[in-house]
């Protein structure tokens, strides 16, 4: 199925941004969530609208238990003292370099960067969600209110004096939007602006998103793929790497390295 695809191929760029998630660190402390929130003026939705699935967080984090338990048996991981495995998974927009968002758009507010990144056009979209029943990673988030300067929500927007904690350089979209991870563009051309300007090249560590910025454990990786000294090409060429999802061949940009667990006991003598 590699070998075979719908899409055309992207030409390549000089940069080829992406992301890695080492499983191994993530701890499933939420920083990576809250940290997106605060940089990209995510509206706090309240618990009701996330109970009806209008949840508007760019990122969420999948949890996977396990245990000794017979099969099916999910009763037995309540037990005290069964202490079933836990496995965190971040799981944000995967920005697909055979994005099935893109095909779908009848206005082409969703579209694919030059570096990688799949971008949304907001003054463009017209709500039809066609790209959220696309999408095989459900990341994206639909604006089914007007957010702002609604006092039915507890939002930062509602108040002069919260308006100032919001992020300039990143849009407040309005109702009837698409809208989700972005891969932090507005830091992404920031960086970029700040070594044209001194007149030098971008290295690994000049940029970075806020989810990788706040993970206290490091799991999130920011890099270039064109640049095979970067941390994330290591990872990619590390045998834990793996896609999410890969069987249906959409090329991410998001790559995870597989957690790993050493359950044998060792029995050597110190």
């Amino acid at each position: 199925p590699a070998e075979v695809s719908l899409w055309p191929e992207h030409d390549a760029a000089t940069h080829h941004f992406g992301l890695a998630i080492d499983l191994n660190s993530c701890i499933g402390c939420g920083s990576c969530v809250i940290s997106c929130q605060a940089e990209n003026n995510v509206p706090v939705v309240g618990k009701q609208e996330i109970h009806v699935a209008r949840e508007m967080h760019w990122i969420r984090i999948d949890r996977y238990y396990s245990s000794d338990a017979e099969a099916g048996n999910y009763s037995a991981m309540e037990v005290p003292g069964a202490n079933p495995e836990v496995s965190f998974q971040p799981v944000m927009c995967q920005h697909c370099n055979h994005a099935p968002c893109e095909t779908v758009c009848p206005v082409m507010a969703t579209n694919h960067g030059a570096e990688g990144m799949n971008q949304m056009t907001y003054n463009r979209c017209v709500g039809t969600r066609y790209c959220q029943n696309n999408c095989p990673y459900k990341v994206r988030r639909f604006n089914w209110f007007q957010y702002s300067d609604n006092e039915e929500f507890d939002f930062n927007m509602n108040d002069d004096l919260g308006k100032m904690v919001l992020n300039p350089d990143v849009v407040v979209r309005s109702r009837g939007v698409m809208e989700k991870c972005s891969m932090c563009i507005q830091k992404i051309q920031y960086g970029k602006l700040e070594a044209k300007k001194a007149g030098v090249k971008l290295k690994d560590g000049d940029i970075n998103t806020a989810c990788a910025s706040a993970c206290p454990t490091h799991a999130i990786v920011f890099g270039d793929f064109n640049d095979p000294g970067s941390r994330i090409a290591k990872m990619k060429a590390d045998e834990r790497a793996y896609d999410l999802l890969e069987e249906i061949n959409v090329k991410p940009n998001v790559f995870y390295q597989v957690k790993v667990r050493n359950k044998k006991e060792n029995k050597t003598n110190a």
